[in-house]
């Protein structure tokens, strides 16, 4: 008798095992009902139906188990509760369903069709779906890219900038409701990637740029040695991750309540609760921009914002109620003559979304390049590790510094050279100051000298460059304002080998582009424009005094100019792909460009083009985007070019209209092409053609199709409306194809190209379009949506070699009334 319940004792209990450890996955055909739960093979998370505090509403989720049971780190159908027990999980060969008996009300939302899948809940508390007949680290699909209002070791957030994914965490909007609330921690990837608690779309903190070790607004609380982080940034991905150093060492998280407070929290073992470690948001300080711009806030002195040396409060009544109003230079500043540096050490680096920056570039250097562009503001090591490395510029205002003791890093603003060395108490620093006095007076009289004879040798050329039949006046080009070297007509001569033929990459309505090679031994590009061209020189002037004050990594280099011998020459950085026309419309070299590169290419002509839009200093409309236009480097990168008839808007100002209209057909929106009106949406419709360029491998103009004779944007529209939007992609891509995505971006196209500019998006929707899985709105009917006949083969329109390059630029039509 004795032997027989000993028996079934173990049999009870080698039952429960096996049980357990099978409990943390759910295969093809096994479901997971309401009441019922997984738990990860270390029992530290849990999977399951709950409702959140006083609420009856279900929801499928996913909480600790070990500790802190019940607190809830991620929500599948945050948004679409479920209102009784019905709920049912499967799983398929097309991902993860939660149904109720309405349907599905959730889904992985994965597009590969998975032969042998299987759900498991790991000890991360990451959610996966993998296929059992591969490896099981190969994850289609995670719950971790998903956040919710937690952010968990081993989770990234940031942008994947292959895939567009956007991963970010969002409040709650009660302790009730776990929908969407209306704080979100963000990765802003615009100049110096960094991190934003905003509400909507209004900045509420910032964290600051990351420095090697940490954010520079944001202390890591002193847990080193309990995990480890780090912030990626490469042209594949910009993300934040933080680890635990041994996963049994503590249990660590970030989280966003539904009052927006960020926190580090860290589970702590004897009082059974979590401790916050750091809460960013404990002072004023820590309020975005609250000591306005040029203001320094510190919350150990009195008053608390403070301007920045050489800078005074912009409204000085108000500046004891309200500091917003931030402050201004004091003294006119020549950068030219009497530039120099102001070093602040211990604070948080002001916004860097309109900054530039380079990795390879040490700190001298970084100064340098500074003094010597007088558009920069500031300075700063990228990186504080191993005695700092790396540069950071900032162009615009200097917004949200704060002070700290022993967090925060070197920072250099630039100012007039008497704001550092006036300290009437030092006499020392007085006899200095004469000292400078005299030297400054003996470089006046050398510069003086300099000029007279630069003055001369421009007059000279100003002369040579008069056009009689335009009348042009020589003061068109003033070479002081360009901010640009010059260089010797005889070294560019030297470069090109004389304008060889040989060394000719091109031909535009404007002139040739040769290859040449500096005296350093760089490749360069050189544009020399034609003498006889009035356009020629209205580029010329155009792109010179606009163009080469702006740095972005998907714009062309402007590195110099010449104006000798009547000649208008523009010296770029050599792209050594040459054009992305040669690649998307050659039946030879197209199948090199696969989906990744193209997506990657489309990528950097948007975040391009919002820096012209919204980033940079002037309000820049290109005006001629195209595919000759964008140039590719040697990682295939695209960078955006040729801005001679570009035109730049200042303050609040949005739109104009002309009457010479300039472009290139198949990408003027009909609003420009007709009536000369031009905005920002001009340039967002040219992109969504460039889009629907890039992924069917055909041009807009000379599109034809034996069924019907609309140009590709009636294509494009045609097929989408019938659902057969496969027949637009290139078929020398579609193995190497993300298809869901590839269908994603011709939606965006087809936004883009709306006949009406109201319609379109702006391109820093675009952006986030592209980078998210945000639902689209339904494209209405495109501009110059029509049909039309080709005559012949000697027709224009008919000519298969026709490519998009400036030769179909036009430069003067008069619109219709």
């Amino acid at each position: 008798m004795d032997e027989t319940v000993i028996i079934l004792l173990f049999l009870s209990l080698l039952a429960t095992s096996t049980n357990s450890k099978a409990i943390d996955t759910i295969r093809a055909n096994q479901t997971i009902r309401d009441g019922e739960t997984i738990i990860s093979s270390g029992g530290e998370f849990e999977l399951g139906f709950f409702s959140p505090g006083r609420s009856t509403n279900r929801y499928l989720g996913i909480w600790y188990k070990k500790i802190s049971n019940g607190t809830v780190v991620w929500v599948a159908n945050r948004n679409t509760p479920i209102m009784n027990t019905l709920g049912v999980v499967r799983v398929n060969d097309k991902g993860i369903t939660l149904q109720t008996v309405n349907g599905i009300i959730w889904s992985s939302n994965t597009s590969l069709s998975i032969k042998n899948p299987a759900a498991q809940l790991l000890d991360s508390g990451n959610l996966v779906l993998r296929d059992d007949d591969h490896d099981i680290n190969n994850f289609i699909w995670q719950s971790f890219d998903y956040p919710g209002d937690n952010m968990l070791p081993g989770m990234k957030v940031g942008l994947d900038m292959v895939t567009g994914l956007d991963r970010y965490y969002t409040s709650w909007k009660s302790t009730d409701d776990p929908s969407t609330g209306d704080f979100i921690d963000r990765i802003n990837p615009n100049g110096f990637p960094q991190i934003f608690l905003l509400k909507g779309s209004v900045e509420v903190c910032r964290f600051g740029p990351w420095n090697g070790r940490q954010y520079s607004g944001f202390p890591n609380g002193n847990l080193n040695g309990i995990y480890t982080e780090k912030f990626v940034i490469n042209e594949r991905e910009i993300y934040y991750q933080f680890d635990l150093i041994k996963k049994t060492s503590a249990v660590v998280r970030y989280t966003l309540s539904s009052t927006g407070e960020t926190k580090l929290v860290a589970w702590n073992y004897e009082t059974q609760t979590w401790t916050v470690v750091v809460d960013p948001m404990v002072s004023d300080c820590d309020q975005y921009g609250f000591c306005g711009a040029y203001g320094v806030c510190n919350m150990n002195s009195l008053p608390k914002c403070e301007c920045l040396r050489g800078y005074v409060p912009r409204f000085p009544n108000n500046w004891t109620v309200d500091w917003s109003s931030g402050c201004v230079l004091q003294k006119k500043l020549d950068c030219r003559t009497d530039a120099t540096f102001m070093k602040y050490s211990g604070v948080k680096l002001p916004d860097t979304r309109n900054s530039w920056f380079d990795m390879r570039i040490n700190l001298k250097e970084c100064g340098r390049l500074c003094l010597k562009n007088c558009s920069c503001k500031a300075y700063a090591n990228a990186d504080i590790r191993l005695g700092g490395s790396g540069c950071i510029l900032w162009f615009n205002d200097l917004t949200d510094i704060k002070g700290y003791t022993e967090d925060g890093q070197d920072f250099y603003v630039k100012l007039p050279a008497s704001e550092s060395v006036s300290d009437p108490g030092s006499q020392a620093k007085g006899h200095i100051w004469i000292i400078l006095m005299s030297v400054g007076l003996v470089i006046a009289v050398l510069t003086l000298l300099v000029l007279y004879v630069f003055r001369k040798r421009r007059q000279k050329g100003e002369v040579n460059l008069k056009i009689s039949s335009e009348n042009i006046a020589t003061n068109e080009i003033k070479s002081e304002d360009w901010e640009l070297p010059l260089v010797d007509f005889k070294i560019v001569a030297t470069a090109t080998d004389n304008f060889s033929d040989d060394n000719k990459l091109g031909e535009g309505g404007f002139g040739s582009v040769y290859k040449g090679i500096s005296k350093d031994g760089h490749e360069i590009a050189v544009k020399r424009l034609s003498k006889n061209s009035r356009q020629g020189v209205d580029e010329f002037i155009n792109e010179v005094s606009c163009i080469a004050k702006l740095q972005h990594r998907n714009l062309v280099t402007l590195v110099g100019c010449c104006t000798e011998k009547g000649e208008r020459i523009l010296i770029y950085e050599y792209m050594v792909n040459k054009s992305l026309d040669l690649f998307i419309f050659d039946e030879e070299i197209k199948s090199s460009l696969d989906w990744l590169k193209r997506y990657n290419i489309i990528n950097g002509i948007a975040r391009g083009l919002l820096y012209l839009h919204q980033d940079s200093k002037l309000r820049i409309i290109h005006r001629d985007l195209k595919a000759s236009n964008i140039l590719l480097d040697d990682e295939m990168n695209p960078k955006i070019s040729d801005f001679g008839m570009a035109r730049c808007f200042k303050g609040s100002q949005t739109e104009a209209n002309t009457s010479r209209i300039v472009g290139t057909y198949g990408y003027m929106p009909p609003e420009y092409a007709i009536d000369g009106m031009f905005s920002v949406k001009s340039d967002v419709f040219s992109f969504g053609v460039l889009l629907i360029e890039i992924v069917s491998g055909q041009k807009n103009r000379l599109f034809n199709h034996p069924d019907h004779s609309l140009n590709l944007l009636g294509h494009a529209w045609k097929s989408y409306n019938e659902g057969m939007v496969l027949r637009l992609i290139d078929e020398v891509m579609l193995e190497s194809s993300n298809l869901e995505q590839v269908f994603r971006v011709i939606h965006i196209g087809l936004l883009c190209v709306q006949e009406d500019p109201i319609d379109r998006p702006l391109m820093s929707q675009v952006v986030l379009m592209l980078s998210s899985k945000m639902k689209l709105a339904h494209p209405k009917k495109p501009g110059f949506f029509m049909e039309r006949r080709l005559h012949g083969t000697d027709g224009l329109l008919s000519s298969p070699n026709l490519s998009s390059g400036n030769h179909l630029t036009i430069t003067s039509i008069i619109p219709r009334e």
